[in-house]
């Protein structure tokens, strides 16, 4: 069965830290580059890291850059996203999905969604 399951979301103040984890089952997710992407209400979600099928490059946002860092672990058939910093325009349902390319204008996604995890940065 295909699947990612999100979760470590939840509540935190301004400058503060969370990690996100992906958890994933499926051929695709271990042989594809994997991104995170948030959505917020009333727009559209958009990826904002992307790690490699090794996970030797990763790409980053200009707005998370130097505050996330993406990594994934291929033994566990895991990702993560590492939130430093955290400001209350993070604030969003965030998701993972493997991608054909690690560039962040290509909106294609090789996967099904998961239900998404929920980040609040409160002020």
């Amino acid at each position: 069965q295909v699947q990612v399951v999100e979760s470590g979301g939840g509540l935190v103040q301004a400058g503060g830290s969370l990690r996100l984890s992906c958890a994933t089952s499926g051929v695709i997710f271990r042989i594809s580059a994997m991104g995170w992407y948030r959505q917020t209400p009333g727009k559209q979600r958009e990826p904002v890291a992307v790690i490699s099928s090794g996970g030797d490059s990763t790409n980053y946002a200009d707005s998370v850059k130097g505050r996330f860092t993406i990594s994934r672990d291929s033994t566990k058939n895991a990702m993560y996203l590492h939130m430093n910093s955290l400001k209350p325009e993070d604030t969003a349902v965030y998701y993972c999905n493997a991608k054909p390319t690690m560039s962040l204008l290509d909106k294609r996604i090789l996967g099904p969604w998961g239900q998404g995890t929920l980040v609040t940065v409160s002020s």
